[in-house]
């Protein structure tokens, strides 16, 4: 398997079928991938909250977050920020 050094080595996909291909061949360096997660917590701060979601909700969120390679909690964050850039556009 072929090590990645630099995101640039990713190229554009045309199919999904291309794209699983190309990743049963490459991996990212884990140096890569270590500056990936460094450098997204650090520009921004962030607030922890607690929030109630009923048991099954959560358990279906993250079997769907898992499906697609996401942290659950990331996933919906990413939601909230369409949701509420979505309530900005409309008004």
């Amino acid at each position: 398997m072929r090590s990645m050094a630099t995101w640039e080595e990713v190229p554009i996909f045309d199919s999904e079928s291309a794209e699983a291909d190309f990743w049963a061949e490459n991996r990212p360096d884990l140096r890569l991938m270590e500056a990936a997660v460094a450098g997204s917590s650090e520009g921004s701060e962030s607030v922890t909250i607690t929030l109630r979601i009923d048991p099954r909700m959560l358990a279906r969120i993250k079997r769907l977050a898992r499906s697609r390679f996401l942290n659950y909690q990331s996933m919906i964050k990413q939601w909230l920020s369409e949701r509420m850039e979505q309530e900005v556009r409309e008004r």
